[in-house]
């Protein structure tokens, strides 16, 4: 007699053990009519992977826009559109001859029960290395350099953080953090020499790439740094407007410091 399938029993990874839910078919099939050649949406039709790329990373900002501000209605709502970008890409691979929505689940499935050995295989979580089982499948692709795979579309400060973090996987870092803040009184200085517009860019781009190692050995994700700093900003910037009216902009800037200041007062978080 064989007992009946556990539905919470982890071990079982297999492919036909976790098949598609019936809503994730629906969508599937409803991409799958969008782009009929005949009877579809001319313009689902006539896009490809490259247009719909950029609303792929749009919709991801969305959705960590929505984890922001720990709004669970909209992030329902930017989960579902950034889904539906990948079972659009999905299905035109699917046309090409690629490759199904079904093997993109199947291939990420592999991936977790792999990079996870402590769950799903023998191996203790003293013995786990995320990174390591990462290099060793970029070996196994072909991978020559500890800068492969670092996706060159990702934000510039958390692409320049990812190469750093590959860097100093193999050596090449700073012993510690003061090396990092003498680099970026180094790379400052040759900015301010900098005559031309190309030689600027070149430097501001060192000086940025600098100040990333710095919080990096700190423990910072420079990414998150500045988006908080953003917000911090236009939040202090509205609050200045606010308390002046339509008088702002003719205020001189010493009446706008003094504006800012209070601004920092009103909206420091408690």
């Amino acid at each position: 007699m064989t007992s009946e399938h556990n539905p919470t029993d982890q071990s079982d990874t297999s492919p036909s053990a976790h098949a598609p839910s019936a809503p994730l078919d629906r969508l599937v099939a409803i991409m799958a009519r969008l782009r009929d050649p005949e009877n579809g949406c001319p313009w689902d039709v006539a896009q490809d992977f490259a247009s719909i790329a950029p609303y792929t990373i749009e919709e991801a900002y969305e959705v960590a826009d929505a984890i922001e501000r720990n709004d669970m209605a909209a992030l329902k709502d930017e989960l579902g559109d950034l889904l539906l970008q990948v079972v659009f890409h999905s299905r035109m691979a699917e046309e090409a001859g690629h490759f199904s929505v079904g093997d993109v689940v199947e291939s990420i499935s592999d991936k977790m029960v792999r990079r996870h050995p402590h769950i799903f295989a023998d191996q203790s979580v003293e013995q786990w290395d995320w990174e390591a089982i990462k290099a060793e499948e970029r070996s196994d692709g072909g991978s020559t350099s500890a800068m492969d795979g670092v996706a060159v579309a990702l934000p510039a400060l958390m692409r320049a953080q990812k190469l750093q973090k590959r860097a100093a996987r193999t050596g090449f870092d700073w012993p510690d953090v003061m090396g990092a803040v003498e680099k970026i009184g180094e790379e400052i200085e040759e900015l301010l020499e900098a005559e031309t517009g190309a030689e600027r860019i070149d430097e501001a781009g060192d000086v940025l790439f600098a100040a990333v190692n710095m919080v990096r050995h700190m423990g910072v994700s420079a990414e998150d740094a500045l988006r908080a700093a953003n917000a911090k900003f236009e939040r202090r910037f509205r609050a200045m407007e606010t308390d002046a009216g339509d008088a702002f902009v003719g205020l001189s800037l010493t009446e706008k410091e003094e504006l800012w200041q209070r601004a920092k007062q009103s909206t420091r978080p408690l």
